[in-house]
């Protein structure tokens, strides 16, 4: 291998780019298990090295999933695409060490999300129920400490522990936003999108209805694009200013909104504090013009019945409960 070329590896699980040089070995690695061909990757990369690959619908369910594709000849490892996953599914190592050069070098912010878990307000009765709906299957139980484990770092803020635990889990996402489902404007028959939804969202009922629980969506917009009806763009320019720098870059915006059967709009992310015309060209990309930014009530929310009864195994937790 010529030094410095970038390789592209890829299996049925698994996509790797690998790029050795003299004191650099870079690998960056898509888990295509988790992976759910979301909007995030192929927005947000700055050289447009990352392509969804369609996903098959056949009478309105998903047969094949959506996945990405990467250009091994675009792709500059920056690490975008790693701090911007919703799914957690990429990895960036540098000399078999994780790193990530858009946070080491402070272009890019960490985005603020947790889950945390409070053991004194926690039923341990209900432990089994909200492992069985954790939708990364991240949380464990610690026998021998007598509590609940997170794996940070594969999770992806669903929110079904905070309502399968009674608010005993505390997520905080990092993007606040919308899904809008409008099935008077669906294909008949149509289910598509509960079958790519990764935090059920989007979920199919015993009755086989669909069913919009947004309190769960993570806005990584696998819905939009595994929607028979399109979404459809313009183009314009957008002006920015960084560090007393203007830039214009032209970016798209959608034209036909109101004729989607679902859409997700993300209005802002929490981050940490950061000034960079990368970030900020990104988050022009990402983020949808809002007027008016309004405010999840998740303490309404978390009690409310009919998230609960989007769980897995919700019915039947709800009956025990009355």
């Amino acid at each position: 291998m010529k030094r410095g070329t970038t390789l592209k590896h890829r299996t049925e699980t698994s996509l790797t780019l690998e790029r050795k040089m003299v004191t650099h070995h870079d690998v960056l690695t898509w888990d295509l298990d988790r992976c759910v061909g979301c909007q995030i990757g192929p927005k947000v990369c700055p050289k447009e090295a990352i392509s969804h690959i369609d996903g098959v619908v056949e009478n309105g369910r998903m047969v094949t999933k959506l996945l990405v594709d990467v250009d091994p000849d675009k792709c500059i490892f920056c690490g975008m695409c790693v701090e911007m996953c919703p799914m957690r599914a990429i990895t960036l190592t540098l000399n078999d060490e994780p790193y990530n050069p858009v946070i080491e070098y402070e272009t890019f912010p960490k985005l603020m999300k947790s889950t945390r878990f409070n053991k004194d307000a926690f039923d341990f009765s209900l432990k089994d129920f909200v492992i069985e709906n954790c939708s990364a299957n991240v949380i464990s139980y610690d026998a021998e400490q007598d509590t609940m484990k997170v794996d940070q770092e594969r999770c992806i803020r669903c929110r079904q522990c905070e309502v399968a635990s009674n608010g005993a889990f505390e997520v905080q996402q990092p993007w606040q936003g919308t899904v809008l489902l409008r099935r008077e404007l669906c294909v008949e028959g149509c289910l598509a999108c509960a079958d790519v939804c990764p935090t059920r969202a989007l979920h199919i009922d015993e009755h086989g209805q669909l069913v919009h629980a947004d309190y769960f969506c993570i806005k990584c917009g696998a819905c939009m694009q595994i929607c028979p009806i399109k979404a459809e763009w313009e183009e314009y320019d957008i002006h920015f200013e960084s560090q007393g720098v203007i830039y214009t870059r032209t970016h798209r915006r959608m034209t036909n909104a109101d004729e989607l059967p679902v859409l997700v709009e993300r209005w802002r992310v929490r981050h940490t504090p950061v000034e960079s015309a990368a970030w900020l060209e990104a988050l022009a990309k990402l983020a949808d013009d809002k007027a008016s930014q309004v405010e999840i009530d998740r303490k309404r929310a978390v009690h409310r019945k009919d998230l609960i009864l989007a769980l897995q195994g919700g019915k039947s937790h709800v009956k025990d409960q009355e």
